[in-house]
């Protein structure tokens, strides 16, 4: 559903109220379980839409190539943010994309972080990061797994830390240095 009630693709009419509606959304029915944003300012200058892409009903938020974000980003879905945003992003259940059209001021902290676009800032991904061919971070990376693609782009240091609760090996029993016996003599 478009924030603005505007024709979304294939000619539906997404204006509240307007019987033509297939996602079964009441007018004025808010739905809690979506990203949730705070800080100096948001600007509405193009569309937000909320699309369920994989199996298991999970939703996942859209933030269009036309928005703009400043503040904080917090939300417990997956998202993927072909727009902008300057502050800070924290999805720490969940996936975040940033697509082509992407670019990102931001501390990023998000379960797995998949970077088409460009970042500017910090990503700490508590599974997995990402950076695909046409990616650029100018930033540190934290995670335990790293993925980067042929043609990215990473200026900035990398940290490989250890998935948190993961096992570790064990270690061996610390081998007592041997030493001569000494023997009293009497």
């Amino acid at each position: 559903m478009s924030l603005f009630g505007s024709k979304r693709e294939g000619g539906r009419d997404d204006a509240p109220g307007s019987d033509g509606r297939t996602g079964g959304q009441a007018a004025g029915d808010q739905r809690g379980t979506g990203p949730q944003v705070t800080g100096a300012s948001r600007s509405h200058t193009g569309s937000e839409s909320q699309n369920t892409p994989r199996g298991g009903g999970e939703s996942m938020a859209n933030i269009g190539k036309s928005i703009s974000i400043k503040g904080d980003l917090t939300g417990n879905e997956d998202m993927v943010i072909e727009g902008k945003v300057d502050g800070k992003v924290d999805l720490p259940n969940n996936q975040l994309t940033i697509g082509a059209n992407g670019t990102i001021n931001a501390e990023i902290n998000a379960k797995a972080v998949v970077v088409v676009g460009r970042v500017a800032g910090n990503i700490n991904g508590t599974e997995r990061v990402e950076i695909q061919g046409s990616g650029i971070v100018d930033g540190d990376v934290a995670a335990p797994r790293l993925v980067v693609a042929e043609g990215a782009v990473l200026n900035g240091a990398i940290k490989m830390t250890k998935k948190s609760g993961a096992a570790e090996a064990p270690k061996a029993p610390p081998v007592p240095p041997t030493s001569p016996e000494v023997r009293k003599a009497g």
